[in-house]
């Protein structure tokens, strides 16, 4: 078992790597859309408790499909070996449209099986997280 840290993408928020491979098969931890370095998230913003007062569910798609890429690409992998992406989504009903949008122009080419959820709430002030496994041997 190998387990891999990306240097571009948001460190973890507790005790857990980015990616661990085991066998042909690399399980990506949950990815959300923070950056690495920056107290401040891509398309939120807080009020003075850090609980979320408005959001937008674009800019944060954009930046967790780009912590993917360096996460995958940190691994020794890419956006082809992708096989399963579970979405966890906070609020399905404003954003499943939106994020359906943005993830068809990622996954045009590649189309790894996906299931999409709603859950109340992730652990930091965020809309979206992504959670992927991929295939490392075709």
């Amino acid at each position: 078992m190998s387990i891999y840290q990306s240097d571009k993408a948001p460190e973890p928020v507790g005790l857990y790597p980015h990616a661990r491979r085991v066998g042909n098969l690399l399980f990506l931890s949950g990815v959300g859309p923070r950056v690495k370095g920056k107290k401040e998230i891509p398309g939120v913003t807080l009020n003075d408790q850090g609980e979320i007062v408005a959001y937008d569910i674009e800019a944060q798609c954009h930046s967790v499909f780009n912590n993917v890429k360096d996460i995958l690409e940190a691994s020794g992998a890419g956006w082809r070996h992708l096989v399963d992406v579970t979405v966890f989504l906070t609020n399905m009903k404003d954003d499943f449209g939106t994020f359906n949008r943005i993830y068809a122009e990622y996954f045009e080419e590649v189309q790894p099986c996906r299931t999409t959820v709603e859950v109340n709430a992730l652990p930091t002030p965020i809309a979206i997280e992504l959670k992927c496994i991929a295939a490392l041997d075709f």
